[in-house]
């Protein structure tokens, strides 16, 4: 299910986020609030029929949070009310919210059943997410930048329809169907060249695959691995998602602020790819409990990287284009959170 939905992703994000660029985020948001709700709703029914509803229903509806990502859209949402120098503060402390509730979920197990984790998880994303959004959640995308984007799509479209002409194409997209198809088709592509835009892009770009890609395998793999080689139990593993998760929270909150103010953007980025480097070290040879939490701390820094990324990228382009440069690095970012493992 993980693999199909980052797939999906990967597919849909960047066209989504240039769809918001020109029709606003609030019902995007909501849609995806709505799909992330279907995983554990699907999981709460087969566990009150368990005869009569096939368990793989849970991964159909689990991997059609692909189909429209929240997290890119929500950045693209700060992007829009948040000024330049507070964009990548703020898009840490929302990937840090995401870390604080990966690290609270072991705790909730030891407290609960399967059954009511699974019916607590439903109701915090339905009324949290689903029917929070629709009563309180405002449009951010101005109208002004609303206008702008739907005028360069059209600009787009123009300079595309006359480049066929010159190459002596349009005899292939006669049939208005197929243009529409072809088109259709191709869009998502077209939307992540946006990745591609110059050297600096393209720098970025690697960067966050490969960091996504290293993040993803240690999300996956580090509980079997200290659990098999170094004897962690549950209570073991509660801890240590809940070092994750409040370090996560002060260090994208606070100290990635001050990083980015007294170091700039690009030291910051250097030095959370070293602690990342570190981290994977000591997840390799430690020889004990302690030494792994140690490692799982420097790793809350070694975080820093997408954020700050992300941040760089909503910089060096023009407010019209915030779903579309989100959109474009999270569709990356999810490939390689779907070949990472």
């Amino acid at each position: 299910a993980s693999f199909i939905s980052n797939t999906l992703t990967f597919l849909t994000s960047s066209l989504v986020g240039s769809i918001t660029d020109q029709h606003g985020r609030r019902l995007a948001l909501i849609i995806a609030s709505f799909l992330t709700c279907l995983g554990p709703f699907a999981l709460v029914l087969i566990q009150m029929y368990p005869l009569s509803i096939n368990p793989n229903w849970y991964y159909v509806s689990s991997s059609t949070t692909g189909l429209v990502s929240w997290i890119s859209i929500a950045l693209s949402a700060l992007s829009d009310s948040m000024p330049k120098q507070w964009r990548s503060t703020m898009f840490g402390l929302l990937l840090s919210g995401f870390s604080l509730g990966f690290a609270l979920s072991p705790v909730l197990a030891l407290g609960f059943s399967h059954y009511g984790v699974s019916i607590l998880s439903f109701s915090l994303l339905f009324f949290g997410g689903v029917v929070y959004s629709i009563l309180f959640l405002p449009e951010t995308l101005s109208k002004e930048a609303i206008v702008a984007a739907r005028r360069v799509r059209a600009e787009q479209d123009e300079e595309e329809r006359i480049s066929r002409r010159e190459r002596g194409s349009d005899g292939l997209y006669a049939n208005s169907y197929v243009q529409i198809l072809v088109s259709g088709v191709m869009r998502p592509f077209k939307e992540l060249s946006i990745l591609n835009r110059n050297a600096f892009f393209r720098l970025l770009s690697s960067l966050a695959f490969f960091s996504g890609m290293s993040i993803s395998a240690d999300q996956t793999l580090l509980i079997y691995y200290v659990e098999n080689r170094l004897g962690f139990t549950d209570a073991d593993v509660a801890q240590m998602f809940g070092i994750i998760g409040l370090l996560g929270l002060v260090v994208q909150g606070f100290f990635l602020k001050i990083f980015t103010d007294f170091m700039g953007e690009r030291l910051v980025i250097v030095g959370a790819f070293i602690c990342g480097i570190i981290t994977n070290i000591l997840y390799a040879f430690a020889p004990s409990k302690a030494l792994i939490l140690v490692a799982v701390t420097i790793s809350s820094f070694g975080a820093m990287s997408f954020p700050t990324i992300s941040a760089v990228k909503a910089n060096n382009v023009e407010e019209c284009e915030q779903g579309r440069i989100q959109g474009a690095l999270y569709a990356l970012s999810s490939l390689a959170s779907a070949v990472g493992p």
